[in-house]
C-alpha cells in the first residue's frame, strides 16, 4: 500500500490542467441553452399551448390533457434538435440527492423501424418504484407504487443526451416522498400569509416570491490520492490523518490566486451552468487549502434549489474530467474548516418590493419591521426545529466548531436594526420608523480613494441566522444538504407567525382600534416575546452557550435528539395549520432521518475499523519489527545505547494495544446497537456508544502516523492531500 501511496502522490504532482474550451459567444448567448426555457417556449409551442402553460406556471391553473401533449410535442423536437434520445423525470428523494430512470424516446413502429415518441402522459406522470427508496414505513416492498409528477414551475433541461424533467415525488396514498413536493407547499403558505399582511400596507400585492441565494462550499482533492483514502472514497470524509504542519493558519489560502488546474475546472464548470440555466456569479478560494466556493445569483426558492441539486450532481462528473473529486462532507479533514451551505433567504412582493428591506417612508418601515419581526418570532419559537431541519450525522462535525454556527439557534439583527426594536419595543406612542442612510466615509490618507458606503448592518459570522441588510443569511445549513430541508421549515414557520399576526391585528382592528395602532401593539408585544432569541455577541464562545441555555434556546447537541423537535406538537400543529405536513409525512421523514444518521454511523464504523485492523496496525507492527531487529543488532556491539529505541517500541505497542482494544469495543457496541429495532432508539445507542469511540480511535492512529516511518505509512497524509492540485 505504502509504494501505492507514492505512485498516487508522484501521479497527483504530475496532472496538469485540462484545457478547457469556452462556448461561442458571450454568456448571454449561450446562458439557458440546455433549458427548455421561456424562449424555447414561445419557439415550440403554439400560442395557446404556451399562454396555457404560462398561466400554469404563474397562477397554478391545472393543466388539460390536450395542452399537456402540446407541450409534450413541443419538448420532444427541441430535445431532438439538441441531441437528446432519452428522457428521465428528475426528482428529489429522501436520500439527500437526485433520482433518474432513463427511457428512449425511440419507440417500435411496427414496420421494422422506431419513432420518436414523447406524450402528454409520459410528460406529466410517470411510476418509479417508492418502495425502494427511503420512506419511513409509508410504502413497503409488496406495496411499491409511487408516482413522479411534472412540477411546471421548473424547466427541463438537457444533460449529456437526456431530458431531465423536474417533478415531485409522492406514494400510492398520496404521502410526499421527497423535498420538492413540502418546498412548494412551503412556498404557497409562505405566498398567502406574507400576501395577506402586504395588503396592510399595498392593496395592490398580489403574490409574495420566495427568493433563495446558495452559495456552495467545497473541496477538491486529486483523484490519485483520493482513490487510496478509503475513508474518503466511502465516507467523504478522513476518519484519520495527523494535521499538515502548515494548514490555514497563515490565512493565505482565502481570496488567494485560484490554482491553475483548479481554475480550469472552475471554468468547465461554470461553463456548463451557464447553459443550463444556473446563473453562477462568484468563485474564490476559500479559508481552508483546496477548499473553494461557488455562488449564483439569488432565485426563486424553488428553481435555486434545483439548481443546487443539479449542480452537486454535475460538479462530480466535471471533477473527473480534471483528475479532481469534489468532498461536499461537511468536514473532510480534521483541524482546518469544513464546508457549508449558507442560505440566502428573503421575500418579495409582484410589485418588485423587497420586503427585507427598509425604506424610505414610515410606511415602508413599518412594513419592512413588521415582516423582520415576523421571521424573528418564528425562529424563536421554533429554534430547535430549524436546527433539526440542517442537523445530520455529517453536519454535526461542523457545526460549533469555530468556523461554522453553533448548534444553537439565534439571530444577529446588527446595531441599528435591534437599535430600532429596542426603541420601539419601549415606546409609548407611534413614532414613526426611521432608519439612517448609508453612512459614508474616506480612508484617511489617500485622497483618490472613492467614498465607501456603510451598512445598516456589520456581519457576525458566528452567527446561524443573521440579517445582512436586506436579507437573512441561514448560515447553519451544510455543505450536501438539499436547501429545501431549511426552506421548508423557514417558509412554514413565518407563514405560520403571519398568518397569527394578521388574526391578531385583525381582532384589534375590529374592536375599534387604528390600523397602524394595531400593528404597533401587537409588533412591541412580539418584540420583547422573542427578544431571547436575538443574539450579536460571540456565537462560539462557552459563555454564550450558557447563556443560551438561561434564555430557554434549544441547546441539545445529539443528532437523534434533535430530530424529535419535527414531532414536538407546536411542529406538528404548526405544519399541519400551513398544510406542508401531514403527521404521518413528518412520522416517516424522521423515521428516515434516525435510520439515514445509523447508517451513516455504521459505514463510518466499519471503515475505520478496516482501516486501523487491515491498514494501520499491520504497518505498525511492521516498524515495530524493524525497530526490534535494530535493537537487538545494536545490543550484540554491547556498547551501543539502545534506550531510545526501547522506548519508541514502547510506544507503539501501546497505540497498537489501545486500538485494538477500542475497535474491538466499538464493533461491540455496534453489535449491541444493531439488536434494537426502534429506529430512534438505535440512532441514540449508534451516537452515544459507537461514534464516541471514533476520535479515541483516531487519537492513537495518529500518533502512530507521527512514529512510523514515512516510506511505509500506506494513506496519503493531509499534506498530500490538501497541498497537491
Amino acid at each position: 500500500m505504502s509504494l501505492l501511496r507514492f505512485k498516487m502522490v508522484d501521479a497527483a504532482i504530475n496532472h496538469t490542467a485540462v484545457e478547457v474550451k469556452a462556448p461561442e459567444g458571450r454568456p448571454s448567448d449561450y446562458f439557458g441553452a440546455k433549458v427548455f426555457g421561456r424562449a424555447a417556449m414561445r419557439k415550440y409551442l403554439d400560442r395557446k399551448t404556451y399562454e396555457a402553460l404560462l398561466d400554469t406556471m404563474q397562477n397554478g391553473t391545472p393543466l388539460t390533457r390536450e395542452v399537456a401533449d402540446g407541450i409534450a410535442a413541443g419538448m420532444r423536437q427541441w430535445a431532438l434538435e439538441h441531441g437528446a434520445d432519452h428522457y428521465t423525470h428528475w426528482f428529489q428523494p429522501l436520500t439527500g440527492g437526485t433520482a433518474e430512470k432513463h427511457d428512449a424516446f425511440a419507440q417500435p413502429d411496427g414496420l421494422g423501424g422506431v419513432l420518436e415518441e414523447f406524450s402528454g402522459k409520459l410528460l406529466v406522470q410517470q411510476e418509479p418504484d417508492a418502495s425502494s427508496f427511503p420512506n419511513g414505513g409509508i410504502r413497503n416492498t409488496f406495496e411499491a407504487r409511487g408516482y413522479s409528477a411534472w412540477d411546471p414551475t421548473s424547466p427541463a433541461f438537457i444533460v449529456d443526451t437526456t431530458l431531465c424533467i423536474p417533478t415531485v415525488f409522492i406514494s400510492y396514498t398520496g404521502e410526499a416522498l421527497d423535498y420538492k413536493v413540502p418546498l412548494l407547499r412551503s412556498i404557497s403558505a409562505v405566498d398567502r400569509a406574507a400576501t395577506e399582511v402586504c395588503r396592510y400596507f399595498d392593496k395592490n400585492v398580489q403574490r409574495v416570491i420566495s427568493y433563495l441565494g446558495w452559495e456552495q462550499e467545497y473541496f477538491l482533492v486529486d483523484e490519485s490520492l483520493w482513490a487510496v483514502r478509503p475513508d474518503l472514497m466511502l465516507t467523504g470524509r478522513t476518519l484519520m490523518g495527523h494535521e499538515s504542519a502548515k494548514n490555514q493558519q497563515l490565512e493565505d489560502h482565502y481570496f488567494g490566486a485560484i490554482p491553475t488546474r483548479v481554475m480550469a475546472f472552475m471554468k468547465d464548470l461554470e461553463y456548463e451552468c451557464l447553459k443550463l440555466g444556473i446563473p453562477v456569479k462568484t468563485r474564490h478560494n476559500e479559508v481552508a487549502p483546496n477548499q473553494y466556493e461557488l455562488a449564483p445569483v439569488y432565485e426563486e426558492a424553488n428553481l435555486a434549489n434545483d439548481h443546487n441539486q443539479l449542480l452537486m450532481t454535475i460538479m462530480d462528473k466535471i471533477a473527473r474530467r480534471h483528475k479532481f473529486r469534489v468532498l461536499l462532507h461537511e468536514k473532510p479533514f480534521k483541524g482546518i474548516n469544513g464546508s457549508g451551505k449558507h442560505n440566502n433567504w428573503s421575500l418579495g412582493t409582484d410589485t418588485g418590493v423587497n420586503l427585507l428591506g427598509p425604506g424610505k417612508t414610515a410606511s415602508e418601515n413599518l412594513q419592512f419591521i413588521t415582516f423582520l419581526v415576523n421571521i424573528v418570532s418564528a425562529v424563536h419559537k421554533h429554534n430547535g426545529l430549524l436546527k433539526a431541519a440542517i442537523m445530520s450525522a455529517t453536519n454535526a462535525h461542523r457545526l460549533g466548531a469555530n468556523e461554522a454556527p453553533p448548534a444553537i439557534i439565534s439571530t444577529f439583527l446588527g446595531t441599528q436594526v435591534s437599535a430600532v426594536l429596542d426603541k420601539l419595543a419601549a415606546s409609548k406612542g407611534d413614532d414613526a420608523i426611521r432608519f439612517d442612510a448609508k453612512n459614508v466615509f474616506r480612508m484617511s490618507g489617500i485622497s483618490h480613494m472613492p467614498t465607501l458606503l456603510l451598512d445598516n448592518t456589520d456581519r457576525n459570522r458566528t452567527s446561524p441566522f443573521a440579517f445582512t441588510g436586506n436579507r437573512f443569511e441561514f448560515r447553519a445549513v451544510g455543505s450536501s444538504d438539499n436547501c429545501a430541508e431549511a426552506m421548508i421549515v423557514l417558509n412554514a414557520a413565518v407563514a405560520h407567525e403571519l398568518t397569527g399576526f394578521r388574526q391578531r391585528v385583525d381582532a384589534k382592528i375590529e374592536g375599534g382600534m387604528k390600523k397602524e395602532k394595531a400593528i404597533y401593539e401587537e409588533l412591541k408585544s412580539m418584540i420583547k416575546a422573542c427578544c431571547p432569541v436575538r443574539f450579536d455577541g460571540n456565537g462560539y464562545s462557552d459563555e454564550w452557550k450558557a447563556e443560551a441555555a438561561r434564555r430557554g434556546l434549544d441547546c441539545e447537541t445529539s443528532t437523534p435528539r434533535i430530530f424529535d423537535r419535527y414531532l414536538d406538537p407546536e411542529t406538528l400543529r404548526m405544519f399541519s395549520e400551513t398544510g406542508v405536513f401531514t403527521e404521518v409525512e413528518l412520522q416517516a421523514r424522521t423515521e428516515v432521518k434516525w435510520e439515514t444518521y445509523t447508517k451513516k454511523i455504521q459505514i463510518e464504523g466499519r471503515v475505520l475499523g478496516d482501516l486501523t485492523m487491515n491498514h494501520i496496525v499491520p504497518i505498525a507492527s511492521k516498524y515495530e519489527a524493524m525497530l526490534l531487529d535494530k535493537v537487538y543488532k545494536m545490543s550484540q556491539i554491547g556498547w551501543v545505547k539502545t534506550m531510545a529505541d526501547k522506548a519508541l517500541i514502547r510506544k507503539i505497542q501501546d497505540h497498537t494495544a489501545a486500538i485494538q482494544k477500542l475497535t474491538d469495543e466499538m464493533i461491540e457496541a455496534r453489535k449491541r446497537a444493531n439488536r434494537i429495532e426502534d429506529q430512534r432508539e438505535k440512532a441514540i445507542a449508534y451516537h452515544d456508544t459507537v461514534a464516541v469511540r471514533f476520535d479515541e480511535i483516531r487519537y492513537h492512529v495518529d500518533k502512530l502516523e507521527e512514529i512510523v516511518d514515512d516510506q511505509i505509512w500506506p494513506l496519503p497524509k493531509y499534506r498530500e492531500l490538501l497541498f497537491i492540485r
